[in-house]
């Protein structure tokens, strides 16, 4: 099929043609329109596919070379990278330390930051607390293998759990930290899921380049009584984690 380009390149859009390339590119790789057999077709084509010039072609593709989508090799051609996702699953009882076991050789959570704040709208509605009740916001990245797939920020009821920050940078792992405090077992109430382009602290944390995808996942977890007990957002590198919805 034939590709104009003109129509597929939103140049008033406010985003970078290079990054809108790149996204198309990813999109390519990810349904198997582009890099049939591995290999991306010439930097001409895809110009002219996209109907940009070779230039705005080349540095998305170095882009994504940075991100580990490609792999260039001189005087050969640009290749897709055969990296397959980690299955990250969605369930009654998720846990990262768990939810990766079969597919990863090492993990680990650590805690990149943590405050004592006022609960502000959506985090009071989310633990069930007044509105400026004290949380503790615990900053974390997640790593599977070398590799850091994921960034979380999590609220706690600080009054319930008083030095829940100290006792995670111990363990690191909120399962374990919760134990210390009675809760043997909890569930997840509710995952929201959405994607979206990387923001500033995803590129620097996550070691993304920019117009990278991360999938964003919102959650609550209960007590075994149905009393919630974190609030978290997370942001999983799209080209490195899926997520499983299990039931």
């Amino acid at each position: 099929m034939e590709h104009t380009g003109e129509d597929q390149m939103e140049r008033r859009s406010g985003v970078a043609l290079w990054r809108q390339v790149a996204d198309r590119i990813r999109l390519g790789i990810s349904n198997g329109t582009l890099g049939e057999g591995g290999r991306l077709p010439p930097e001409i084509t895809l110009s002219q596919q996209f109907g940009v010039n070779r230039h705005t072609v080349r540095a998305a593709i170095s882009a994504l070379v940075q991100e580990g989508v490609l792999r260039a090799e001189q005087g050969r051609g640009t290749f897709v990278e055969s990296r397959k996702r980690l299955a990250y699953p969605i369930s009654a009882r998720t846990r990262f330390s768990t939810g990766l076991k079969d597919q990863t050789r090492a993990r680990k959570v650590i805690s990149l930051a943590h405050a004592i704040e006022p609960a502000a709208g959506r985090v009071a509605e989310a633990l069930q607390l007044e509105p400026g009740a004290p949380v503790l916001r615990l900053e974390t990245v997640s790593e599977a293998d070398g590799r850091r797939v994921s960034r979380g920020t999590s609220w706690f009821d600080a009054t319930r759990f008083p030095g829940f920050a100290e006792i995670f940078a111990e363990t690191g792992s909120v399962t374990a930290s919760f134990a210390r405090f009675g809760v043997d077992d909890y569930v997840r109430r509710s995952t929201l899921v959405s994607a979206r382009h990387a923001d500033a602290d995803d590129l620097d944390t996550l070691k993304l380049s920019p117009g990278a995808i991360v999938l964003v996942a919102v959650a609550i977890n209960d007590d075994l009584g149905g009393r919630p007990i974190q609030f978290a957002e997370t942001h999983f590198a799209a080209d490195l984690v899926e997520l499983t919805i299990e039931t």
